[in-house]
């Protein structure tokens, strides 16, 4: 979902394990040459929608990075297949209610700029809660917490299913040597 610490969570996770971080909505805005609330004005939703599968399906088939996506990637069966089997989907789950209160001064996201944006954070999250967990090999409570502990979080997740070793990713914010 939109504002649940995506963006912020996977640059320290990537700094963390010293893996190259890249936010999907960042290279869409690179390769499009204005912001995405600018293109989803002039072009539409389902434009956009189709630049983001491309990018989604090139990021996933590269390794060793983490990848942040946009709060709408997962729309696409396209989009949720690549990111489930080319990669280990965290799902950084907060209610509409805490979405709300982060985000309500926010000008940038396209689809919060309605009369209602908690009304429309609470239709998003129905649409999409059970598609995020479709998707998702973690599904992480992000509602409270702060960003060390959601990274804290991440990486245990992480060292639990083998994917990371303990001893490269310690929590404590230092790498080792």
């Amino acid at each position: 979902m939109p504002g649940c610490g995506k963006s912020t969570v996977g640059r320290h996770l990537a700094r963390q394990l010293d893996l190259p971080f890249v936010d999907s909505d960042t290279e869409i805005e690179s390769r499009i040459g204005m912001p995405i609330r600018d293109f989803f004005a002039a072009h539409g939703e389902d434009r956009f929608r189709d630049i983001e599968q491309d990018v989604i399906d090139e990021l996933t088939g590269r390794e060793s990075l983490v990848l942040a996506t946009g709060g709408g990637a997962v729309l696409r069966p396209s989009n949720r297949d690549a990111l489930h089997s080319r990669s280990h989907v965290m799902y950084l789950r907060a209610t509409p209610e805490e979405l709300f209160r982060r985000l309500r001064h926010d000008t940038q996201r396209p689809l919060l700029q309605v009369d209602d944006p908690l009304k429309r954070l609470r239709e998003l999250f129905r649409e999409r809660d059970p598609l995020y967990r479709r998707t998702a090999h973690f599904v992480i409570e992000a509602a409270r917490p702060s960003v060390p502990t959601l990274l804290g979080m991440v990486l245990m997740q992480l060292e639990l299913a083998g994917l990371v070793d303990p001893a490269r990713a310690p929590v404590s914010g230092h790498r080792p040597g």
